[in-house]
């Protein structure tokens, strides 16, 4: 492909390859701009009815206009190929950066921050992203943190009408084998995910939650030596937060537990709290839940309460 021009795009390089498509850099000839282009795959491009649901999510996604989801510019049909035209995010990937090593604390809670700022955009526009993963988060060399690929598995695979096989789900990526099959995006699924259940914008709140203790550990949070026994330790192995730095503030454990509640009912369900949270000094903050302050801010009202009333006796 490198060296070929699809419609008024000279492609330059190869920069990723996933369930989804290859990834190029190319060039815009007309707005004289560098871009990425995401070919997709042949055998997901022949059925008419999903190149038409693809057309109209495509549209959604280009709807979102924020600093920290990577823009899609436009879906391009030719005699070669179907791809989608996206902005171009120079920097390394969040999974890059992470196995680096731990990432520090304040570092951390920023890029979580605006991770959180990008979801909640998306969110508030009825989009799911379902495939959220460092390697899908990039950072500019000014810091700037972008979320990638917004809402592609659905525009390709739909909403299932009833439960499906985690075989079949649409978090189908970078270490892909072959179709129907998920390598390198398991360890980043939600409990309900990982059944085969439907699932909501807390899917995506549950793997923000991993990401957290990804950047503040440095390591994976839920290793295995095959999917399956990812999966399993997603459902089933106990989530020990003492492996965290021993400066990680309270305000952040409490957000982080919310986060990686096993249980969707009462897990963090608006990613907006996450992002009030994260602006906020993490030492003191309780994190809100439906309006309701946790049982670390209950306390401290009462005692404040409590206080009150012993001052005016």
């Amino acid at each position: 492909m490198i060296g070929k021009t699809l419609a008024h795009y000279e492609i330059t390089e190869l920069i990723g390859k996933g369930g989804m498509g290859e990834v190029y850099r190319a060039r815009d000839t007309k707005l004289e701009r560098d871009v990425a282009i995401k070919i997709l795959p042949r055998e997901m491009s022949g059925d008419p009815e999903r190149i038409a649901r693809f057309r109209r999510e495509a549209r959604t996604l280009a709807s979102l206009q924020h600093n920290n989801v990577a823009s899609i510019y436009g879906f391009e049909d030719t005699a070669d190929a179907r791809f989608l035209v996206m902005e171009l995010v120079e920097g390394e990937d969040l999974e890059q950066r992470v196995a680096r090593g731990p990432i520090p604390v304040e570092e951390a809670a920023d890029i979580a921050r605006q991770i959180a700022a990008g979801l909640e955009v998306a969110h508030d526009s009825s989009v799911m992203h379902r495939d959220l993963k460092p390697a899908n988060v990039k950072i500019s060399p000014d810091g700037v943190v972008k979320i990638l690929d917004f809402g592609l598995a659905r525009a390709w695979l739909g909403d299932a009408e009833e439960n499906v096989d985690p075989a079949h789900s649409p978090t189908i990526t970078a270490a892909m084998t072959q179709a129907g099959t998920i390598l390198g995006t398991a360890a980043y699924m939600s409990p309900e995910q990982a059944r085969g259940k439907r699932v909501d914008r807390r899917a995506d709140i549950w793997a923000f939650g991993v990401i957290l203790v990804e950047m503040l550990r440095g390591q994976t949070l839920f290793p295995g030596e095959t999917v399956s026994d990812t999966l399993a330790a997603v459902l089933k192995t106990e989530i020990d937060l003492s492996t965290l730095p021993r400066d990680t503030p309270s305000g952040l454990r409490s957000l982080i537990e919310r986060c990686l509640d096993r249980n969707p009912g009462t897990r963090l369900r608006d990613i907006g709290e996450a992002r009030v949270t994260l602006e906020r000094p993490l030492g003191s903050a309780p994190v809100q839940t439906n309006g309701r302050p946790t049982h670390r801010g209950r306390m401290f009202l009462f005692g404040a309460l409590a206080g009150v009333i012993l001052g005016t006796m």
